[in-house]
């Protein structure tokens, strides 16, 4: 994150016509697809080390659509910063039964300490030190409730709405398939 905000920093120092788009976390990243599909599958919970965080949780498919919109028309934006999430924050729980409803079957969250996650999940899950590194700092901020937000910029740029926890799982239910 903070190589993110450097980032940002340096174009806006540049003096270039820059238009910076946040994401939240991913949806259909590894937290919320290979490593929650493991559990699910597993055991039909959710081992997560987030506490009782919230989240909003976004598609790329709607980050692409802004995008796509931005680079279509980019002068109403230029020189913002563009927050994007889902449609809701939510702690786990209510992720987890936006999940059961879409597989229609029982899905809890499961609050799992961070050493125990670690080593069990994700030191296996075989995504390299990289993206380890950028899931640990993610899960930290997750637990510390930094993802507590929602927008609607997402469909106030494409005139359709992020897609929800629910929406996505049952798009790709052979990710979450037993």
């Amino acid at each position: 994150q903070r190589l993110e905000w450097l980032s940002e920093q340096v174009l806006d120092w540049s003096g270039l016509p820059v238009v910076h788009v946040r994401p939240t976390v991913f949806l259909d990243g590894p937290l919320f697809t290979t490593l929650t599909a493991r559990s699910i599958a597993g055991s039909g919970t959710i081992r997560l080390p987030f506490g009782t965080g919230r989240t909003s949780p976004i598609t790329t498919d709607d980050v692409a659509r802004v995008v796509a919109s931005i680079l279509t028309d980019p002068g109403p934006y230029i020189g913002r910063v563009l927050e994007l999430t889902g449609p809701r924050s939510q702690d786990m729980n209510g992720v987890a039964e936006e999940y059961a409803r879409a597989l229609s079957r029982p899905v809890t969250y499961v609050d799992v300490p961070w050493e125990t996650w670690a080593e069990q999940v994700l030191s296996r899950a075989g995504l390299g030190s990289y993206v380890n590194e950028q899931i640990a700092a993610m899960a930290r901020l997750h637990r510390e409730n930094r993802y507590d937000r929602v927008t609607t910029t997402v469909e106030e740029i494409t005139g359709r709405p992020a897609e929800s926890v629910e929406e996505f799982v049952t798009r790709q239910g052979n990710l979450f398939a037993e």
